[in-house]
């Protein structure tokens, strides 16, 4: 579930107006994105906006969070370091009446 939810994110992040290009790299485990803008004078705000816009478009209707961090720049080039976090549910019961309680659950 995850994969497709990283590859509508860079099918949407792609269309977006201020960006040219963007590709997925998996280094040490940790996914970055580049993205190239499409105008030298682009604002990061801008490809910041379209990485979120992006994002929410692909966790749309499902439990998943993400979590974006600018890493650096160069040239027309933008670094960042972008996580979808699936989150984890609980196994047991552990006495605190939580609100997500397996025991709540049929």
């Amino acid at each position: 579930m995850l994969e497709e939810v990283w590859n509508t994110f860079l099918i949407q992040l792609q269309r977006h107006p201020h960006v040219r290009t963007c590709t997925k790299k998996v280094i040490a485990g940790i996914p970055f994105i580049y993205i190239e803008f499409a105008l030298p004078d682009t604002p990061q705000l801008k490809i910041d906006e379209a990485i979120a816009a992006s994002s929410k478009q692909a966790i749309q209707g499902k439990s998943i969070t993400f979590d974006t961090v600018f890493v650096r720049s160069e040239k027309n080039l933008l670094i960042y370091r972008h996580r979808f976090y699936v989150p984890q549910q609980k196994m047991f019961c552990c006495g605190n009446v939580c609100s997500d309680c397996t025991r709540f659950k049929q």
